[in-house]
């Protein structure tokens, strides 16, 4: 049984306490339990808060997703994990904190930004987060969101769960890595990456540079954290949490891409079934990413929440 972590309440903006100064707009960075977290903002600040988690990096949210939900009266903050972007970084290859230590963090940053409950979105593996989040915190957040994830940690998956498809993951993961310091060839890799895994190459590249740009030092290893998120699958992620996803009281929407090669489709419906009442909204026509053509309709069903 998992026990809900302390968080830190006196959270700060650019060395301002929340609320003082705070911009409408714009990237920023917030300190919370001991860390500092790079924040980008959305809408109005006394509206409803959507929190999105970076996965790894905030620009894993499409920018036209997070002006739409704007758009309809919420106040949205994308946010970097440790040790991605803007964010307090340490040491990639032995992480000293855990799955629940971003968790925590979540809980933190929606706090200092809104004293009210708060609508908690993740993506890939910030949803994990999220999940994780939710439960250790119920209190906190009054909605969640879980794009193209599953309900358990990196690594080995349930019986019952799809794992990855390895006629994807072999093209994938067989490439030379390129040049991470380069921009120009770090976005070609990840604008093939996307191809393979059935996304728009040409919006890949065009936010892997984006995140290039962002990557706080020069050396190929933090690129590679940029880019790749690979000091997730680092992270102690245990004890699991799957079996308590029955507990979680908030309204949920689980949004998955039919042809998603990465985490099948089948992760998707096993969170949805496992929530109670939980919706399900699958795309079609989408893999990891949500395609431009679906945000209007991924936006309508989370402020539908």
């Amino acid at each position: 049984m998992l026990e809900p972590q302390s968080t830190v309440a006196d959270a700060t903006v650019d060395g301002d306490a929340i609320g003082s100064d705070r911009r409408a707009s714009g990237m920023d960075i917030c300190d919370v339990n001991g860390v500092s977290l790079g924040v980008d903002e959305f809408g109005e600040p006394d509206a409803p808060l959507v929190l999105c988690l970076g996965a790894p990096t905030m620009l894993s949210w499409p920018d036209a997703l997070c002006e739409q939900l704007a758009a309809q009266g919420r106040h949205v903050v994308r946010c970097d994990l440790r040790d991605a972007g803007a964010s307090s970084h340490g040491d990639l290859e032995s992480p000293d904190y855990t799955l629940r230590d971003l968790a925590a963090d979540a809980a933190a940053l929606a706090r200092a930004f809104d004293e009210r409950p708060a609508h908690l979105a993740g993506i890939g593996i910030s949803g994990m987060i999220a999940q994780v989040a939710a439960l250790d915190h119920p209190d906190t957040f009054s909605a969640l969101t879980l794009i193209g994830t599953r309900p358990v940690a990196p690594g080995p998956v349930d019986d019952d769960l799809p794992d990855h498809d390895q006629a994807t993951m072999e093209p994938l993961f067989s490439r030379p890595l390129p040049d991470w310091t380069d921009v120009d060839s770090a976005a070609d890799f990840m604008a093939e990456g996307a191809r393979i895994l059935g996304n728009d190459a040409d919006e890949a590249r065009e936010v892997a540079a984006r995140i290039w740009q962002r990557t706080q030092d020069t050396d190929p290893e933090t690129h590679l954290a940029d880019q790749l998120g690979m000091v997730f699958s680092r992270l102690d992620c245990q004890p699991r949490w799957r079996e308590r996803l029955p507990q979680l009281k908030v309204p949920t929407l689980v949004v998955h891409g039919r042809l998603d090669p990465f985490f099948p489709v089948g992760n998707g419906e096993a969170i949805a079934r496992e929530i109670p009442g939980a919706r399900l909204l699958v795309l079609e026509n989408a893999s990891t990413a949500v395609p431009a053509a679906d945000v209007p309709e991924v936006v309508t069903a989370m402020v539908g929440l």
